[in-house]
């Protein structure tokens, strides 16, 4: 291994994930602007904020590579400081785990109704905000990579309760659409869908967090902590823009052609006889109330406009 693969190597390679993530993300927000959801304020909001953010972060990582790579290149006693790149950074991650957390604990309430459950994870995710904000600035004050040792327990809160909120909100979405099975196929082709979608919002942005926090802890030598720190802010923009442009599909699965196994209206012929000599048919309706972002959705509502709102 060459003397800078550990920490110039590193976090290029950060670097690199971190633009090809934010490609993504540029994509998910142009379908999301481009589709005409009838989502309220407050999520378009959440939607323009973390674009924001990771379009600024994104500039300040490309800035970072530019520094260590060009700026200072014949001056490597410059990587035993941080500068304000790092620092921006874990600002800018507890700002879009906190706006992500936010929006899934809202679905969270609606779909259990419990106070407790998201109440927890409010406080889970408010304290891995401010533990971030908190860790990021001192390491900005700090700046020197050398004494960073009392800068652990910080991160250890920030990522740890950052880690947490999304496990628990993993779960509670995960239990519930499970439990939400109706036995029929169209109906539980969607709603695998969705739990595949909890699954995949909390299982990568925990796999990063938790890398960054070991690497940190364990090898503070190098940079190896910064190639999972940068990639994290744009998993959790491109997730909740996944869940929510996921409803187009939806939508088209819920208006696709409709088989004996999904319909919510169906007969079954008794072919008891009746008293003129013919069979007599039931009309047995099942009705399913579906619960979504935007609040309990009319058992009338046809099938798009209920796509629209899931």
């Amino acid at each position: 291994m060459g003397d800078f693969d550990g920490t110039v190597g590193a976090l290029l390679l950060g670097l690199f994930l971190n633009t090809y993530l934010y490609g993504f993300v540029t994509y998910q927000f142009l379908v999301y602007k481009n589709t005409k959801f009838n989502d309220p304020i407050w999520i378009k909001i959440i939607v323009a904020a973390l674009f924001v953010t990771d379009t600024l972060h994104s500039a300040v990582a490309m800035y970072a590579g530019w520094q260590m790579c060009v700026t200072n290149y014949n001056h490597p006693e410059s990587l035993l400081f941080v500068g304000w790149t790092i620092p921006f950074t874990a600002v800018a991650t507890a700002v879009a785990a906190a706006l992500t957390q936010f929006f899934l604990g809202h679905r969270v309430l609606l779909l259990t109704k419990s106070k407790i459950i998201c109440g927890t994870i409010g406080i889970l995710s408010a304290l891995g905000f401010v533990f971030g904000v908190y860790a990021g600035v001192r390491s900005g004050i700090i700046n020197d990579v050398r004494l960073f040792k009392p800068l652990e327990p910080f991160v250890i809160c920030w990522l740890g309760f950052q880690t947490s909120a999304d496990l628990l909100i993993t779960g509670v979405l995960t239990y519930i659409l499970s439990r939400s099975r109706t036995g029929f196929r169209k109906t539980d082709t969607i709603i695998n869908r969705l739990i595949r979608g909890a699954i995949q919002t909390g299982l990568f942005a925990s796999i990063f967090a938790l890398a960054d926090l070991f690497s940190f802890l364990l090898h503070r030598d190098t940079n190896l902590y910064a190639m999972f720190a940068y990639p994290i802010g744009r998993i959790y923009t491109n997730t909740l823009l996944d869940t929510l442009n996921a409803r187009v599909d939806l939508k088209q699965d819920a208006a696709g052609t409709i088989d004996v196994d999904s319909v919510n209206t169906y007969r079954l012929q008794d072919h008891t006889q009746t008293l003129a000599g013919t069979s007599s048919i039931h009309s047995v309706r099942v009705n399913k109330e579906i619960i979504t972002d935007c609040g309990s959705i009319d058992t009338k509502s046809t099938p798009n406009d209920t796509a629209d709102k899931v």
